[in-house]
Formats: C-alpha cells, sequence, structure tokens
C-alpha cells in the first residue's frame, strides 16, 4: 500500500531546521505522515509550494512540490491542478489523504476516475459534517461537502463527529490527534501565568485574549499569534503592545512550542470552533491547566479536571480565569489532570494502528 497526503505546509511541521510554521491540521498530516512511513509503508507529502525543492524525503517521507494549490488566488491554485494530476499519475498512490476542509476534495474526487486511487477525508472541524460550512460557503461547501459523502473513506476524530457523519448516513472510521513527540524532560518551573497559540483568524478570537490581559493586569501574558488575518493581526499588535503585562510573537517554530507550553500555568484558547485542538494536547503535555471560551470536545472537561469551558459567556470566562489564576492549587491540580487525559487518550502508535485499520476496512468494503 501507498499513501499520499496533500497538504499546503505540513512539510514544514516534517523540517526540524525550519522556522515557519502554520496550523494544528499540518502538524497532524505531519506526524501521521512520519508515522507511517517509520512503518516502511510508501508515504508521500502533496505540499503546496513554499520555495522547497521537489522530491526529496523528510522523516521518512517523500515530499513533492504540488505547486500554488494553496495561495487562495484563482489564478495560481487552477495553474496547479495539471501539476497535482502529473504527480498523482507519477506516483500512482493507493490512497490520497485530506485533512480538513477544501474544494481541492472535489477534483481529487474528480481524478482517482481517472488515476486508480482512492480518496480518504479526514474530519478537521464539526463544522465540515454539520453543514454549517456549506451553507456559509454555498459553492465551495457544496463541491466540498459532495466530494466528502463520495469519498472511499472518512475518518472522525471525536466521538461527536462521529456522530455527526452517523446523523447524516455516511459510515466513517475513527482515531485520535497523533502527539508532537517531546524533545526535552519537563521542568517543574513555571514562568508565565496565561498562554494563548494560534494562527490570528477572526474564528480564534485572538482580541478576546488581549481583553483578558487587559482586565488582570496583575497576571503575565504570553501570545503566540501568526499573523494570517494581518489586519486582524495588526489590531492585535496595537492593542498588546499598550499592555506591559502581555509579550506577543508572531510565530514559534514546531521544534520549539513545547517550551512555552511547557512554561504556562494555564492555558487559554478563545476559539469560536475547533475539532480536538493540538494546543489541549501540548497544554497537556505541559502540565498546563486549560481555559476554553467554547471549545469542548467530546466529554474532556466532564472526564477530566482539568480546566473549565465558560460555554461562550465573558463572565464566566472572566471567573475561571481570576479562580485559577488566583489558586495555584487549583491549577497544579487541573495541570495533572491535563496530563493524565493525555496519557490516557493519545497514543502515536495506537492512533495510527486505527487509521491505517480503517482504511483496510473501507477498502475490503469498496472490493468486495
Amino acid at each position: 500500500m501507498k499513501i499520499a497526503f496533500l497538504s499546503s505546509f505540513a512539510h514544514l511541521a516534517l523540517d526540524e531546521k525550519e522556522e515557519r510554521v502554520s496550523g494544528g491540521a499540518e502538524l497532524q498530516i505531519a506526524l501521521l505522515a512520519r508515522e507511517i512511513a517509520n512503518r516502511a509503508i510508501p508515504t508521500v507529502l502533496l505540499s503546496g509550494n513554499t520555495g522547497q525543492a521537489d522530491n526529496f524525503s523528510l522523516a521518512g517521507v517523500r515530499i513533492r512540490n504540488a505547486g500554488n494549490f494553496h495561495t487562495g488566488h484563482f489564478f495560481q491554485m487552477l495553474s496547479a491542478a495539471p501539476r497535482l494530476f502529473t504527480l498523482l499519475k507519477e506516483e500512482k498512490p493507493d490512497w490520497v489523504c485530506v485533512l480538513g476542509w477544501t474544494a481541492w476534495l472535489f477534483y481529487l474526487w474528480f481524478l482517482r476516475k481517472f488515476l486508480g486511487f482512492r480518496l480518504a477525508f479526514i474530519c478537521g472541524l464539526d463544522t465540515e459534517v454539520n453543514g454549517e460550512f456549506r451553507r456559509e460557503n454555498p459553492l465551495r461547501g457544496t463541491l466540498f461537502e459532495f466530494a466528502m459523502r463520495n469519498a472511499d473513506a472518512r475518518f472522525a476524530m471525536t466521538l461527536h463527529q462521529q456522530q455527526l457523519f452517523h446523523a447524516r448516513r455516511m459510515s466513517c472510521g475513527f482515531y485520535r490527534n497523533l502527539i508532537l513527540p517531546r524533545k526535552k524532560p519537563l521542568v517543574s518551573e513555571k514562568k508565565v501565568d496565561f498562554l494563548w497559540v494560534a494562527r490570528c483568524r477572526k474564528i480564534k478570537n485572538p482580541t478576546l485574549f488581549v481583553r483578558l490581559a487587559e482586565v488582570i493586569p496583575e497576571a503575565s501574558f504570553w501570545m503566540i499569534c501568526p499573523p494570517e488575518d494581518r489586519l486582524l493581526f495588526e489590531k492585535v499588535q496595537q492593542a498588546a503592545s499598550a499592555l506591559p503585562n502581555l509579550t506577543l510573537w508572531q510565530s514559534v517554530p514546531y521544534h520549539q512550542i513545547q517550551d512555552y507550553y511547557d512554561a504556562a500555568r494555564i492555558f487559554v484558547n478563545t476559539s469560536e470552533w475547533e475539532g480536538w485542538p493540538n494546543s489541549f494536547i501540548q497544554a497537556g503535555l505541559g502540565r498546563a491547566a486549560i481555559l476554553s471560551w467554547k471549545v469542548k470536545p467530546d466529554m474532556l472537561f466532564i472526564d477530566f479536571s482539568l480546566g473549565f469551558c465558560a460555554e461562550g459567556n465573558w463572565s464566566r470566562f472572566l471567573f475561571h480565569a481570576n479562580s485559577l489564576f488566583q489558586n495555584p492549587q487549583l491549577t497544579e491540580k487541573c495541570g495533572r489532570e491535563a496530563e493524565r487525559f493525555v496519557i490516557e487518550l493519545h497514543d502515536n502508535k495506537r492512533e495510527t494502528d486505527s487509521f491505517l485499520k480503517g482504511l483496510e476496512t473501507f477498502w475490503s468494503k469498496n472490493t468486495e
């Protein structure tokens, strides 16, 4: 079996010398591709053009430069279509896998008829399955949803996503997020009270964290916020510069990011939507308590006393933030519970086994 992944920037996460960063979906693709390649299964990453060469290896994964399919500019993306077709024809993968919504899923569904590969979709956000993405993006969403429904395999990464697939009469496999392996032992010293890590996008609500820093001036705040939305980032940067208790970084390389989680007492997530955040896992690895604005995957906050979810209520959000900040014993207890959830729910070998077993199951069903 040969597996190919389509991902804009996952190759950046595979290169420990790389300073550029991207998001959680790309990190998950990088980790999964590396785990599969370590099992001597041929693995190819069809990556967006960031100036890299073509046809070289990182961590056992072959990297092919698939052009500018990821830029968001229509004519650049259109010009990448022949390149992607050529690479797939050369590589002859048995499976092509995509994590998260993209209209390219429809193009891949179309190509599979001519090139003979199977198409697998991995759900990143609940909105990809519950119809919300299609409603907000009628054209792209319709193409994406059609391809998702007609893919040869689908995977949920949370139990709630699994329920959403089944409610819409779509079968799916299941595996949980993989872990970015720790490079150094965890130290007990905590250097900052509150940490926020995400790309600067409206859905991530970065201004909410800045507001929290403003109303708790006696606490220290760190913010890692790559400027994807430039206008929003300028607003965040301007507000942050006026707060002496808030330090802002535009980016931190993947291989260094765990140090920041390790140094934080409390990790804060202010997103409107996420699936199962990589940041929750990295907070758990760093024994940081978790404070969430809205995101509460599955029964995580019920099964583990790792922190609090404010359900999108500012008063509740502020109350929980103050409770954690003012009660070191509570924060330490939540941090140890966060570590426990990672140990119990996330294991790279087990989750890779689940993914590969899912592909085999779907392959068997489609060949009967």
